[in-house]
């Protein structure tokens, strides 16, 4: 069974009504997004963090996978599928794929502020100051910010480097160390890269364009592969 590793990106999870940040000139939903997505951030007023998260949270929990989350669950008929996100949602998951790498956190889980390994399912529940972990330390968004560690890192370079086919969707490419998974896929695996704006992938012999949103780009390319 062929491999097919798919790397999702911001523009995937904007058809479901999910706002990126960089769609908004630097300004996440009226929040400099540095106050919002760094670890200054969170030590400078950890309480407007939480609030921050809470709502998108709430708004995460009401979002519905569309076309393009669904098409990529469908493929798992006839391949081994891995999708490793840059998405802190889990729309991939409500669609249906079973094997999900979440590279920059999940906005349904909490963890320790002192040890990262202790991580707890809160699904759509506020985090208030005060929650404590096991060990009496704050709770905190299960979120990969802007000056930490991508701890998921080695295991979706390892995935890709097996890579029989690659997919991007909805990634400009520009975020690393996401970005420089591109280097690990084998150089006779061919790319395909969805997105509306034609994305500047590294030198390679076998990158196919399709420069369409989301939705549209993904089934179509699905529809063919499952054909």
């Amino acid at each position: 069974m062929k491999k097919i590793v798919v790397l999702s990106g911001a523009g995937i999870s904007a058809e479901s009504g999910l706002a990126t940040f960089r769609d908004s000139g630097g300004l996440w939903e009226g929040h400099d997004v540095m106050e919002v997505a760094s670890i200054e951030g969170w030590r400078r007023n950890p309480s407007v963090v939480l609030d921050f998260y809470n709502k998108r949270r709430k708004q995460a929990a009401q979002a519905q996978p569309n076309e393009a989350h669904l098409a990529v669950a469908r493929l798992e008929k006839k391949f081994d599928v891995v999708v490793i996100t840059q998405n802190v949602d889990n729309l991939h998951e409500k669609a249906g794929s079973t094997k999900v790498i979440h590279l920059h956190g999940e906005l349904n889980k909490a963890r320790s502020s002192i040890d990262e390994s202790l991580i707890y399912d809160i699904k759509d529940r506020e985090i208030h100051i005060g929650d404590k972990c096991g060990k009496g330390s704050q709770l905190r968004p299960h979120i990969v910010w802007f000056g930490e560690m991508v701890p998921m890192m080695e295991i979706a370079a390892a995935e890709s480097a097996e890579a029989d086919i690659y997919l991007v969707i909805g990634t400009s490419l520009v975020v690393y160390p996401a970005a420089g998974l591109l280097d690990y896929v084998p150089v006779d695996s061919p790319i395909y890269v969805i997105n509306p704006e034609r994305t500047q992938v590294p030198a390679r012999r076998d990158v196919r364009y399709i420069t369409e949103k989301a939705a549209k780009g993904t089934s179509e390319l699905v529809e063919q592969m499952l054909n």
